[in-house]
């Protein structure tokens, strides 16, 4: 690996992709590859393997996904389940068959089952039944993961997935209708705040655990998978640390300088009680989280306000 190797980082606009992007254009990489949807439909086979055989990357990164939070995911389980399978399919499969001998698969803690033991483990990959509310993505996600293995096992390429914890940070999806927890509740409390500090009504008891790793962490993990060839399938990527639902919100109320009330709907879904990942494989080989809670939501925070024309109509 050095730093003119051809990189193809599929999804580079979104957040992950683009935080990735950065990462390695700040160390020296020089030789980066992207496509906007537009560019290239990685749903469309063909068009992926067209791609392959005319750019011949050397390495693929893999933060292209359809992503979204509880209520997208229960609203639509048919394209999450499916169009996640097509891109991923698409580009794993196209990758081995034009002779990448490296490829680094981007997912997520939820393919791990929902009553697993804490913090989870890799090895509790398929031991028990998912958290039906992003069943479909994660069954997704997990058919990703066995791709992998199985070409690293079969044609012992340097095919590694990553699973991370929940993420956020620059460039993340703040419409109230298809984002994750964290910048939902951004968008919220921002929004409360300038209308003379109105409530805040949240879903569910406040009372799930979760962990939160700041993007640009994710993107320093990529890179350690990157230049170094990883003895397992199969790595988490988080914190090791989690806190109540309430916790972040008082949290995310204190950044944004909300003064209302906070409102808890406890008819709606709190999803899996507790999604704490064990990341202690990742810090064998060497890497480790750097950017603590509050100081990574005071930069989403600023990366919110500077950006917030342009952000206002992300939709599904």
């Amino acid at each position: 690996m050095n730093k003119t190797t051809k990189i193809y980082i599929a999804g580079h606009r979104g957040m992950v992709g683009s935080a990735v992007w950065r990462a390695l254009e700040s160390i020296g990489y020089c030789n980066l590859i992207g496509k906007t949807s537009a560019e290239l439909d990685l749903r469309n086979q063909p068009a992926v393997n067209d791609f392959y055989k005319k750019e011949q990357p050397e390495v693929v990164i893999d933060a292209a996904a359809k992503v979204g939070g509880i209520l997208a995911n229960n609203d639509f389980p048919y394209q999450f389940l499916m169009e996640n399978m097509q891109i991923q399919n698409n580009l794993i499969d196209g990758a081995y068959k034009a002779g990448v001998e490296k490829f680094i698969f981007l997912g997520s803690s939820c393919i791990y089952p929902k009553f697993a033991p804490q913090p989870l483990k890799e090895e509790y990959l398929l031991t028990d039944s998912l958290e039906p509310t992003n069943e479909w993505y994660a069954i997704a996600k997990i058919t990703g993961v066995k791709a992998c293995q199985a070409i690293r096992k079969q044609y012992n390429k340097d095919y590694v997935s990553l699973m991370p914890t929940n993420l956020y940070g620059s460039f993340d999806n703040f419409d109230l209708q298809s984002s994750h927890v964290l910048p939902a509740m951004l968008r919220k409390f921002h929004e409360a705040k300038i209308n003379n500090h109105s409530d805040v009504t949240l879903w569910g008891s406040g009372t799930p655990m979760r962990e939160f790793l700041f993007v640009d962490d994710m993107a320093e993990a990529v890179v350690h998978a990157l230049e170094n060839n990883l003895p397992e399938y199969l790595y988490n990527i988080g914190t090791g640390k989690d806190i109540t639902i309430k916790e972040l919100a008082e949290t995310i109320q204190i950044v944004t300088g909300h003064q209302g009330k906070i409102l808890w709907d406890a008819n709606k879904p709190d999803g899996t009680p507790r999604k704490l990942m064990d990341v202690s494989k990742m810090k064998e080989i060497g890497w480790e989280y750097s950017t603590e809670l509050e100081d990574g939501i005071h930069k989403t925070y600023q990366w919110f306000l500077e950006n917030i024309d342009s952000i206002k109509e992300v939709k599904m």
